[in-house]
């Protein structure tokens, strides 16, 4: 597929044609693509900025009126899972931002078109472009038609906004409080790029392990594998 079909492709999933399309071309433009085109300095990480703030808000008030009997707390808890950057990157895949990711060849070989944070950092960019070139509206109809049906993506997204917390959800009952616990196992790059490798045990027996940039971040990613295993069982 041609840069110009894979951007097409991408303006009809999310229903909006870009009059200046240089906007989207950026958006998907990760600061790894300068690296590798010195005259291109420009990146996502100013649109990611706008968006980010953009797309907090589309969700704060889609939740407040989804939801007119819940309570503040609640509410929060909502609008962080339909913000999560897992939540986020899922979403960048589904609407194919990982295909069409401008990324340098050093972050093209390490994975960067499969990494999480890059596919989130896209997707906000995305919403923030989509507001520049078409206004408040526009950005807030596409948003909401990504998310679709608010309650089925709750649903569907509880346990990566809190995969610790679900975890110890269903492993409390059964094994009590102190059951499971996580291990760092590597640890690995410079201070400015260290990745963590962690597992998560229920005592002895290993649930599922994951990587991260920070230790939270890594926790989380074994403790939501350990969440997929359990459900195949």
């Amino acid at each position: 597929m041609s840069r110009t079909d894979s951007l097409a492709a991408i303006e009809a999933r999310i229903g909006h044609t870009f009059r200046d399309r240089s906007l989207l071309q950026l958006a998907l433009t990760h600061p790894s693509w300068s690296q590798d085109h010195r005259g291109e300095r420009e990146n996502n990480q100013r649109l990611e900025f706008l968006g980010d703030a953009i797309l907090h808000g589309f969700a704060a008030e889609a939740i407040y009126h989804r939801y007119p009997q819940g309570r503040e707390g609640v509410l929060t808890r909502h609008r962080a899972a339909l913000a999560n950057g897992t939540f986020l990157a899922q979403l960048a895949r589904e609407i194919g931002l990982d295909a069409a990711l401008r990324l340098g060849g050093a972050e093209e070989a390490s994975g960067g078109r499969t990494r999480d944070k890059a596919l989130e950092d896209a997707f906000e960019a995305l919403i923030g472009a989509v507001y520049l070139d078409a206004g408040h509206d526009t950005a807030r109809r596409v948003v909401l038609g990504i998310y679709g049906d608010l309650a089925a993506r709750l649903k569907d997204v509880d346990h990566i906004a809190n995969p610790k917390g679900r975890l110890q959800e269903i492993i409390q009952p059964l094994h009590g409080t102190a059951a499971i616990r996580y291990e760092v196992k590597a640890e690995t790059g410079k201070d400015h790029e260290r990745e963590f490798e962690i597992a998560v045990y229920l005592h002895d027996r290993l649930l599922g392990s994951g990587r991260g940039h920070s230790k939270k971040s890594a926790e989380e990613a074994a403790a939501r594998e350990a969440l997929a295993r359990i459900a195949l069982r």
